[in-house]
């Protein structure tokens, strides 16, 4: 990963770095706030030679002093020491406790010795500092040796006695949030990069290319009311998805420029993605272009075309198959447009075999030779086969990755099933892709309504608008639909 994708990654995951930031910065807070506050007193402590005939005498003196700092140091925490002291405050026989609460230290370059307690109780603090210091006071002076007069050799003198604290030594309000802002921003920041490790989940065009070479043809954002208006080619005419599909519609013009196909396959690789929703608005989308279409149900084991565009859905493809009828008996047209339906039928016990029959295949021929375009909306690749071999008797094959839906190795495994049968695949359709802010605007734009439309004018025009959609005719064109788009839009 280089800068860039790491910049990508903290853009896209950003509340990710948000919510673990404030959740270590509440953590660090609550701990902070948890924490019994304690308070440290000191003292400083002046050790020095005694005496002294000449400055030679006093320069070896100090430099005896200076090291044995270290031992005056561990003096003062030594039972020696300590005892007396706890005894005295009522801390207990054992004065480790005590020598826990203690820090001696030695100032640099000097003979300076610094005694710091510290305590819950301030005031317990400032007298266990000022007792330890006076007790290392009167302990030195028995354990270095007497000068011939019999005086101590080393004498210890208290510079400064220790006071009551105005405020707590710990904890550290400020400094531990500090600690906790960035902690929580080096966490954030980790746990992103992270997700976006470990997610495999195809969101956008960039998961697309990751995983394969074929073109995303169209991006179709999300709409949470996409079920109660499956056919938004028309129910939703101006919207984002509509243009979405025109879109589609247009790209796959340029798929296979010298050989393109009159028959298509709409796929995914798992329920859920959106396939049927996307051959239904499709084949509107190429209606309303002046193509003459056929959309087939050939999804035979959950069928819903029929459903979403309010057919009897009991005879249809299967009933051709099995010989009970023609064809253009059970073919439905819709709404006086171009486009023809021909639903499921009733779901039987062989779907896979019955796609992959002779039937089927004269089917599609004599199909392809009636209309411009045949669309076929098949069952996902990855549960079963049944898109797999009707990918083998079409032109081409469109797959829909539903965005936040599908797995990356899903959709490999998918492209690999549809290599593995030599099947033809046209492009990939995004869906249910969340908007970006650029599409936002661009919907805003594309929605905008002629400004004396308005209430029921609206709806009349865009009911005029479907009423004149051109009629069917039975003789087939001799070319791509896609060859036509500009001029239907004239």
């Amino acid at each position: 990963m280089d800068l860039r994708d790491y910049l990508h990654v903290l853009r896209t995951r950003w509340l990710t770095v948000v919510t673990v930031g404030l959740l270590t910065l509440a953590a660090t807070a609550a701990g902070t706030l948890l924490t019994t506050p304690e308070y440290t007193s000191s003292t400083r402590m002046f050790f020095a030679v005694q005496g002294g005939e000449s400055v030679s005498d006093l320069a070896q003196g100090s430099t005896f002093t200076e090291k044995q700092m270290a031992s005056y140091a561990e003096v003062a925490k030594s039972p020696i020491v300590l005892g007396p002291v706890a005894e005295r405050f009522g801390l207990g026989e054992d004065p480790s406790n005590l020598a826990a609460a203690l820090d001696v230290s030695v100032a640099a370059d000097t003979t300076i010795l610094v005694i710091a307690a510290t305590d819950e109780d301030p005031v317990l603090a400032r007298d266990v500092a000022n007792a330890v210091a006076d007790q290392l006071a009167s302990t030195v002076g028995g354990l270095s040796p007497e000068r011939p007069d019999g005086t101590e050799t080393v004498r210890a003198t208290m510079l400064s006695e220790a006071q009551v604290a105005d405020s707590p030594s710990s904890p550290r309000t400020a400094r531990n949030l500090a600690m906790g802002l960035v902690l929580g921003a080096l966490l954030g920041v980790g746990v992103a990069l992270l997700r976006q490790l470990l997610d495999t989940k195809v969101r956008d065009d960039n998961d697309i290319a990751a995983v394969t070479d074929v073109t995303p043809l169209a991006t179709v954002p999300v709409d949470p009311t996409a079920t109660d208006h499956p056919v938004f080619m028309h129910d939703d005419s101006m919207g984002a998805r509509a243009e979405a599909i025109r879109r589609l519609r247009t790209n796959l013009q340029f798929v296979d420029f010298g050989d393109r196909p009159s028959s298509i396959v709409v796929t995914s690789s798992v329920p859920g993605e959106g396939k049927t929703t996307t051959a239904i608005n499709l084949a509107a989308s190429l209606a309303d272009a002046g193509a003459r279409v056929i959309l087939i149900d050939a999804d035979l084991r959950r069928p819903s075309v029929a459903k979403y565009m309010g057919f009897e859905g009991r005879v249809g493809l299967t009933t051709v198959l099995i010989g009970r009828a023609n064809v253009e008996d059970v073919v439905q047209p819709w709404q006086g447009t171009s486009l023809d339906i021909l639903p499921s039928g009733q779901i039987p016990p062989n779907p896979s075999e019955l796609l992959g029959s002779r039937a089927m295949s004269r089917l599609l021929g004599d199909l392809a030779g009636t209309y411009d375009v045949v669309l076929i909306d098949s069952p996902p690749l990855l549960p079963v086969t049944d898109a797999a071999i009707l990918s083998k008797l079409v032109g081409g094959t469109l797959v829909v990755a539903g965005a936040d839906r599908l797995q990356k190795p899903q959709l490999r495994t998918s492209l690999e099933a549809l290599a593995k049968v030599d099947a033809h695949v046209l492009g990939i359709v995004l869906n249910k892709a969340q908007r970006k802010e650029r599409d936002r605007y661009a919907y805003e734009y594309y929605s905008s309504e002629d400004p004396t439309l308005t209430g029921s004018r609206v709806s009349a025009a865009r009911s005029s608008r479907r009423t004149a959609a051109p009629q069917p005719t039975h003789a087939k064109r001799s070319t791509w639909p896609g060859e036509r788009l500009s001029a239907s839009r004239r």
